[in-house]
């Protein structure tokens, strides 16, 4: 596979895991367990009632910050809070309350940046970082730079940065070529740093807290032989399982490639935002080559 080929598995792969967890999002196990038995298929409903395939603000706020970029031929912060102020006035689906909080501070006040909180440890300013790490994957310093950058327009908090690097550099190994074993070097030295991300035994929790998705995603990627299998054992952990799908999605795809991803999924997804991730892939990743 090339870097382009992974790139574009991680993006779709990250749209699927988002619509196929949406519908059971806020969901236990058990519930899950009760009305679908195992929740494989892209069937919509949900909390959110959405259509069969329809993304979730995951997939929308990674394509506005992939279009900044794009936009630019590189990285500019104001172009990005921009359009994340266009995607909330479009009145998307779902908006999480710290992204909310961000982006209408800086709508009201022009305010790139909170102050460092506790409740900002959520894992929205993560789940939507995919762009950045394509348009940087051979640009380390850049991948911080911007990163960090994106992530505090609603997120400042060590824990959510800590995770969305990570996250970031375990995919661009992953798209680079890199062994799994760089990977797992990745989520132990996280672990080293913040011990709360210990996923061994595995917690069992997959709130939108940052720690619990992590641990979510790098359990079940750990412990999956297949972008199906990882997928469907990331939802059926229930709670944000549009976040958790989304970002196991992302390192399953970018793992086993666009043709692992079932084509059941693929055909079902909104075939607007395929076309739109397939035309980032390429422009997001022919920025870094």
């Amino acid at each position: 596979m090339t870097v382009l080929d992974k790139a574009l598995a991680a993006y779709l792969g990250f749209a699927c895991g988002d619509a196929l967890g949406a519908t059971v999002e806020f969901m236990s196990p058990k519930q899950i367990q009760k009305r679908y038995g195992v929740h494989s298929e892209m069937i919509g409903g949900g909390w959110l009632a959405l259509e069969a395939g329809q993304v979730t603000d995951d997939t929308q706020m990674s394509l506005a910050l992939g279009q900044a970029i794009i936009d630019h031929r590189g990285w500019n912060i104001r172009a990005a809070a921009d359009n994340f102020v266009a995607w909330l006035n479009s009145n998307p689906p779902d908006v999480g309350n710290t992204c909310r909080r961000g982006i209408v501070r800086y709508r009201d006040n022009g305010e790139l940046y909170g102050l460092p909180r506790d409740d900002d440890a959520g894992n929205g300013a993560c789940m939507r970082n995919l762009p950045v790490a394509l348009a940087t994957l051979t640009r380390p310093d850049y991948f911080e730079a911007w990163s960090l950058e994106q992530c505090r327009i609603t997120h400042h908090n060590p824990l959510s940065d800590a995770a969305t690097l990570t996250l970031g550099r375990i995919v661009q190994h992953l798209i680079n070529g890199q062994d799994i074993a760089v990977c797992e070097q990745e989520a132990e030295l996280l672990i080293s740093r913040y011990g709360e991300f210990a996923y061994s035994p595995y917690p069992g929790k997959a709130s939108g807290y940052i720690v619990d998705t992590v641990q979510t995603v790098l359990h079940y990627f750990s412990n999956t032989d297949s972008f199906e299998s990882c997928l469907i054992a990331t939802v059926n952990q229930g709670g944000d399982a549009d976040t958790t799908g989304a970002l196991a999605g992302m390192l399953a795809g970018a793992k086993y490639g666009v043709e692992q991803i079932p084509e059941r999924w693929l055909t079902r997804l909104d075939q607007q935002v395929a076309a739109q991730i397939r035309q980032q892939a390429a422009e997001l990743t022919g920025l870094a080559l």
